[in-house]
Parts: structure tokens; C-alpha cells; sequence
């Protein structure tokens, strides 16, 4: 990837961090729903394939650039993939995918790849895109970015419950550790920081093998994933994010044939709702459409 030397500043991560106390002390929500414009309902896509790996476990690049083509074009009401992403970014724009690299369970490479291919057919030059998640505060793309598509797949987090698309932009700041106090409840803040905030136009919560279970910060088991072959979709992360909690939850309960509560409980979701004002967090709020596969939905 692509080098730079733009940081967050120590005076951005206080300010945001200020924020997060004062609210705190003051018991009042920040950012209350009032004091922003989103719509009454979130309209959140899942889309599956029982086609999406092959079998040795690998995506299939075409069927998943099928299935975000599909997420995207029924999401934003569009008559065709590459009109749909016109919607969402144009020419002028600088693209930081934000994807994850974590070993066990990677943002998959063939999703990337037709991530890039759709920002380019909207008009993106191909100097202006990139894909990175640990590098992203010296990355000259994201430190320039007009635009962020936030990738990841989904799993059970040891400090925050569950890895989430909230969870994903926490490498944007100096001293991540910072936000893992009762369950990382603060995640939202990330979202209010200069360098990221108002540039995230998608949301894309991969749930092709997602981990529903994990014991320590760096547990992994084979034995706690599962081939749900998903992609859920959004322009709101809370919503999406919220979605994946509930099918990880019933899948949970359904493996060990009792409720099963996600451990420790993700509040970062609900509190990116009435905190930080960045979304929809219940599913009263949430318009789910689902498209392709509907065996053992979960939803």
C-alpha cells in the first residue's frame, strides 16, 4: 500500500474524547437524534448464495461480485450496478476501502477486487483507491479520502462482543486501547473525527463464515464458524451491524441449545444509536430486504 505522513492529532483524539466524558459526566446522550437528519427507516440488504464458496471454503470472486452488484443495486433502487454506485461516489473522489486484515478472518481479497472494479466503472481514477485497514493513518489515500467504503467480516470480539463495521474504523486513531473500556461502548466517537467523519457512503458486513463464538482476545475455532455465504448491506453502519448481531445471536442459541448471550454484550451498537446519533439500532427502525438464499436465514 501506498505510504503517507498525515496522523490524527493528539488535539482531534482529546477533542472527540472530550466529547465522550463530558456526555458521560453530564449523563446526557451526545449528538441526540434531534440534532441530526437521517431517515425514519434504514433500509439494510442481506444477500446470499450457497454458490459464494467453493469447496475448499474459498469465494468465488464472480458470485460475490454478483452478490454486492445485487446488495447495491436493490439498496439504492437502481436500474443497474454501475448506476447505483454513481450514486454513492464520482470522479472527484479519493476512495479508502477500509477493509481487516485480521489472520483468522480477512476482509476476502475477491470482495476487494470488486470493490475497486465498481468504484472505477463510477469514474474513480485508480490513483485515488485504496484498500488497507492497519496502515490507514499514514496511507496518502486515506489521508486525502472524499469518500470510505467500510468492509469486514463479522465475529465475536474478547473486548467489544462482536467485531463489528463500527468497530472496523478504530485503527483511524493513535491509541486504540482507549476505547475498549465497558465493552468499547465508544466506538461511536471514531465515527465524529475529522479524517473520517461524513465520508462513509457503504457499509458491507461480510457474513460468509462468520464466527459466533470465541474464548481470550485471539481465540479462533473452525468449529464456531459456520457457511452462512452472506453479504449484509447498508449506508447505515448501526443498522447493519445491528442486523449481524441478531443472526450471530440465533446462531449462537441454536449451536448450544440455549440462549447463548453474546459475551460481553456488544453495547457499542445500540450506543452508536441513541449516543452517537450514527444510525438505526433497532430492528423496528430497520427495512431488512433479503435476496438469494433463504435456507437457515437466522432472520
Amino acid at each position: 500500500m501506498e505510504k503517507g505522513k498525515k496522523i490524527i492529532t493528539r488535539r482531534d483524539f482529546i477533542r472527540a474524547g472530550s466529547c465522550v466524558a463530558m456526555g458521560s459526566l453530564m449523563g446526557l446522550p451526545l449528538l441526540a437524534h434531534s440534532s441530526l437528519k437521517r431517515p425514519a427507516k434504514s433500509r439494510v440488504v442481506l444477500v446470499r448464495n450457497r454458490k459464494a464458496l467453493d469447496n475448499n471454503g474459498s469465494p468465488r470472486p464472480d458470485v460475490l461480485q454478483d452478490m454486492l452488484d445485487q446488495a447495491v443495486t436493490t439498496l439504492l433502487d437502481a436500474t443497474d450496478p454501475v448506476s447505483a454506485w454513481k450514486q454513492l461516489v464520482g470522479p472527484t473522489d479519493i476512495v479508502g476501502i477500509k477493509s481487516n486484515v485480521w489472520y483468522h478472518l480477512p476482509t476476502p481479497r475477491p470482495l476487494e477486487s470488486a470493490i475497486c472494479k465498481r468504484l472505477l466503472d463510477a469514474g474513480v481514477s485508480k490513483e485515488n483507491v485504496s484498500a488497507d485497514d492497519r496502515g490507514v493513518r499514514k496511507n496518502p489515500v486515506f489521508n486525502h479520502s472524499t469518500a470510505l467504503i467500510n468492509v469486514r467480516p463479522m465475529r465475536t470480539h474478547h473486548w467489544s462482543g462482536l467485531g463489528t463495521l463500527l468497530k472496523n474504523y478504530i485503527m483511524f486513531v493513535r491509541w486504540p486501547f482507549r476505547y475498549h473500556g465497558n465493552a468499547c461502548e465508544d466506538l461511536g466517537a471514531i465515527w465524529h473525527l475529522p479524517r473520517v467523519k461524513g465520508k462513509t457512503r457503504l457499509n458491507i458486513l461480510v457474513m460468509l463464515t462468520p464466527l459466533f463464538h470465541g474464548i481470550g482476545p485471539h481465540h479462533f475455532s473452525r468449529r464456531h464458524t459456520w457457511h452462512y455465504s452472506g453479504l449484509i448491506v447498508s449506508t447505515d453502519p448501526v443498522a447493519a451491524d445491528a442486523t449481524g448481531a441478531r443472526i450471530i445471536q440465533a446462531k449462537r442459541d441454536t449451536f448450544f441449545g440455549k440462549e447463548s448471550p453474546i459475551s460481553p454484550p456488544p453495547h457499542h451498537i445500540a450506543k452508536a444509536d441513541t449516543r452517537f446519533g450514527l444510525g438505526n439500532s433497532h430492528p423496528d427502525l430497520i427495512q431488512l430486504v433479503k435476496l438469494g438464499w433463504e435456507r437457515d436465514a437466522l432472520i
